[in-house]
């Protein structure tokens, strides 16, 4: 066996071997050509040029383009079988609403049909979806009553602001803030004899200043009327009473207290005197108090 020594080119090196028997294509027994192995800037071998293999890029990115697409996949809301289709990123402007939060919308999915499902008015929806697309405008359907989309705006969780803009479109007059005393006694003392509606006894308290303005208004009335006086002065200048009277003023003093005019005159003072007494202690400013018309008319 022959051996054919190839020659190193660019620093690479092969080693051949001869053919035994003929030669290339023929059947003579001469030795083969040598062959020819380079190696180096070419990158060269038996089947061809070596590509270089290309590196994937970096993948620091990739998070971020999963939360985007989390973001922009669609979600399937069931409003009593008329079905809604929305993104996430739409319903997560608002995350403390109900469809918003994640936590609070779970309970309403159906892991079976892979949406929300939610047993409310469908016109109402109508709205409750314009809110979460518009970024927050409130327009209640023209179907739909101020009352029931109220509910709906509580039932999603829209939050007090959307409320108020709400009531605003709707032409509500904004309530006033209350000034309230910080002392939470006199706070309770405070909503009892201001506010009749902020509770029921509240309300008992207002019932009995109205009977007792109105018993007041009836004796003033009825004391100016003659029968009534003509009773009082003869029961006064009785043969009886005039007897039993001393020649001082006890006797007159004795009378007035038997008097059941005066009993129910100085009852109603008693109570106009004690109600302004409390209100002025549990007021949560005194000279706002005493510069009011009706308290300096009280």
């Amino acid at each position: 066996m022959d051996l054919a020594l190839v020659k190193l080119q660019d620093g690479g090196a092969a080693l051949g071997s001869c053919q035994r028997g003929g030669g290339v294509g023929g059947g003579g027994g001469g030795i083969s050509a040598p062959l020819a192995v380079s190696a180096g800037p070419g990158e060269m071998n038996a089947a061809g040029p070596l590509k270089a293999v290309e590196q994937a890029p970096p993948v620091d990115n990739l998070p971020q383009q999963l939360l985007e697409v989390n973001r922009s996949e669609r979600v399937v809301i069931n409003i009593a079988g008329l079905r809604y289709e929305t993104q996430l990123s739409t319903l997560s402007q608002f995350p403390d609403s109900l469809l918003g939060d994640p936590e609070k919308r779970m309970r309403y999915f159906d892991p079976l049909k892979n949406e929300y499902f939610f047993d409310r008015n469908r016109p109402c929806f109508d709205g409750i979806l314009y809110f979460y697309q518009s970024g927050g405008r409130i327009r209640r359907p023209v179907n739909v009553s101020i009352d029931m989309f109220a509910d709906e705006i509580r039932f999603y969780k829209l939050g007090p602001e959307a409320m108020e803009r709400f009531r605003e479109d709707e032409g509500f007059i904004k309530e006033e803030e209350k000034p309230l005393p910080r002392n939470e006694f006199q706070k309770q003392m405070w909503l009892l004899f201001e506010y009749p509606e902020s509770s029921s006894p509240a309300r008992g308290i207002a019932i009995v200043s109205v009977l007792v303005i109105v018993i007041s208004i009836i004796i003033f009335c009825l004391e100016t009327l003659p029968e009534f006086r003509d009773d009082r002065d003869s029961s006064r200048t009785s043969p009886h009473n005039a007897s039993a009277q001393s020649p001082g003023a006890g006797g007159s003093s004795s009378n007035s207290l038997t008097d059941p005019f005066f009993i129910i005159e100085t009852t109603c003072v008693v109570w106009f005197t004690l109600e302004l007494l409390v209100r002025f202690l549990a007021c949560p400013s005194k000279s706002v108090f005493a510069r009011d018309i009706m308290n300096i008319i009280d």
